[in-house]
């Protein structure tokens, strides 16, 4: 591909993918307004179900606020040619290419975090106040972002690092052993994240004796779930939404619940979201997971690669010479339609991964409670209980509430 086409493929792809998601915004938004299925009924009073209906309308409007500014920006950037400018600007204090790329990245960081910040803080601290949600002090706020500073520079600029080394070095087979690191990286996330990773964020308490842990027991003995470690986390300092988790693969693994999910719920309810989530391990979706990213990633990588040395590419950036960060950077838009596609199976895979646990939770437990809980977390959460089905099918890593129901109840009925 030449120069001009490069220009055009960039321009098209990140309109055409802002539009799309215009559109799922607006069917969503819509169907929102449906009434709430009978099966449904009892989640919403009338004033709950007017509050969700406002929560979806304040997120969905500051939703395309946000998505508009980033669309106009990045299409601006690109058909002015800023990148390529800001890559001839630091060429000037940075003759040596891999500083340089360390610094195109590290500006780029800084200004789009500029940029967003003001767009977190106004979720945080006005949409979310207003409806209750937020528990975060601006200290904590400021605190994690300085922590995901410090993150970003150390774990990003090591692994961009070693990329550009990969790069320099390894020629065009560079992404076979930045996929391997990569890999590390992922496999050293999935086991230590839990231990290392998220403490630095919250806390993390093991779970106290009692009638819950105790339930917990009684049910890791029934199904030969080898039950070493289960923690409650301080969810409650940044929010008033609750979750449970599951993490780390072998003797690492951890089942987390927040402390706002033990506080709103029964022993049988979060006995049996608990039971949900040992079904994920017993039907070894973290690890099929885990696959599917590492081989997703090398087809990503290995694409990267027939591009990455392209003069072409520079240039429809807006630079002068080739340069390995214009072309990182135009491979990421170029990517969005694959990344698109591959994200649609994800969830899809996903869906059913949800819908096999819940199954399993329905079978080795009870599906009742878990039914009971979920509606619970509706609630808590103001969720859209009646989604677009295109919206769905696009963004939805976990079924809408009603067919994980229906799922459940058939099962029980079965």
């Amino acid at each position: 591909m030449n120069e001009g086409l490069i220009f055009s493929l960039l321009l098209v792809i990140i309109t055409a993918d802002f539009f799309l998601e215009r559109l799922l915004g607006y069917l969503n938004t819509k169907s929102a307004k449906k009434l709430i299925p009978e099966e449904l009924s009892g989640i919403y009073d009338e004033e709950q179900y007017a509050k969700s209906q406002a929560y979806h309308r304040a997120t969905s409007k500051f939703g395309m606020l946000t998505a508009t500014f980033s669309f106009v920006l990045l299409f601006c950037a690109i058909y002015f040619g800023w990148f390529g400018m800001l890559d001839k600007w630091l060429r000037e204090f940075s003759p040596f290419g891999p500083v340089t790329t360390l610094l195109f990245f590290g500006v780029l960081f800084i200004i789009s975090d500029v940029i967003g910040t003001p767009f977190g803080w106004y979720q945080t601290f006005v949409i979310e106040e207003r409806f209750g949600f937020n528990k975060m002090t601006q200290k904590t706020f400021w605190l994690d972002k300085l922590k995901s500073y410090l993150l970003t520079i150390i774990i990003g600029g090591l692994l961009l690092a070693a990329l550009i080394y990969l790069v320099m070095e390894m020629g065009s087979g560079f992404w076979i052993y930045f996929w391997a690191i990569i890999t590390v990286f992922i496999l050293f996330l999935n086991v230590f994240y839990t231990s290392i990773l998220l403490p630095l964020f919250n806390k993390l308490t093991p779970m106290e004796d009692g009638s819950l842990k105790q339930a917990i027991e009684d049910y890791s003995n029934k199904v030969k779930f080898p039950l070493k470690n289960i923690f409650v986390m301080d969810g409650s300092k940044r929010s008033s939404k609750g979750n449970a988790f599951f993490s780390g693969l072998g003797r690492s693994k951890k089942v987390v619940l927040f402390d706002t999910l033990v506080a709103k719920h029964t022993t049988e309810e979060l006995t049996a979201v608990f039971a949900h989530e040992v079904g994920h391990f017993k039907k070894k979706h973290i690890i099929y997971g885990t696959v599917i990213s590492i081989l997703s990633i090398g087809v990503m990588l290995y694409l990267l690669s027939l591009m990455i040395y392209n003069s072409e590419v520079s240039w429809a950036m807006g630079g002068d010479i080739t340069a390995i960060h214009l072309n990182i950077l135009a491979f990421g838009i170029l990517y969005t339609p694959i990344s698109r596609v591959l994200g649609v199976f994800g969830n899809l895979f996903s869906r059913k991964n949800e819908f096999e646990a819940d199954a399993y939770a329905v079978k080795t437990y009870d599906g009742q409670p878990l039914i009971e809980g979920l509606k619970k977390m509706s609630s808590d959460h103001l969720s859209n209980l009646t989604p677009h089905p295109a919206y769905v099918f696009v963004h939805y890593s976990h079924p809408p509430l009603l067919e994980r129901i229906r799922a459940m109840k058939k099962s029980m009925n079965g």
